[in-house]
């Protein structure tokens, strides 16, 4: 086991700890990723020495950050969900009703977004029926 690694199971004990190569290549994202959002202060991950090291604590608050984002949810409402995790028990109600506000007005919006797409489709489908059945009509006069 190299010295790095032996020395990042030392500081957390039992837990391993990736380093940030390890943990963007586990989370399918770069290194700068990990930094931008450690940057955001979305996540905290140790220091080893000049290592970064990665709990599974902050893996998975990545985790649910790189959820967020494929949801489209923007950096200030992901801290405000991951924030969920460090608020105590009554803070937390208030905070789920929130989220759930957001998840809410976020389906609105992709249900919206969803009826325009079908709309457009129907209507370049025709335009391309259209299209084809005027190509037709010239094509048998040529003949």
């Amino acid at each position: 086991m190299p010295d790095s690694v032996a020395t990042m199971y030392e500081a957390q004990g039992s837990e391993p700890l990736k380093s940030i190569a390890e943990a963007a290549d586990a989370l399918g994202v770069t290194q700068r990723t990990l930094r931008f959002y450690e940057d955001k202060g979305l996540i905290a991950p140790q220091r080893v020495g000049t290592m970064r090291a990665y709990s599974k604590r902050e893996m998975g608050r990545m985790q649910l950050i790189l959820r967020g984002k494929r949801l489209g949810f923007s950096i200030r409402e992901i801290g405000e969900f991951l924030s969920l995790y460090d608020e105590d028990e009554g803070a937390k109600v208030e905070q789920m009703r929130h989220l759930q506000s957001r998840i809410h007005q976020r389906l609105a919006e992709l249900v919206e977004q969803q009826t325009a797409i079908e709309q457009t489709i129907a209507e370049l489908e025709q335009m391309d029926a259209e299209a084809q059945d005027k190509i037709d009509r010239l094509s048998l006069r040529r003949q």
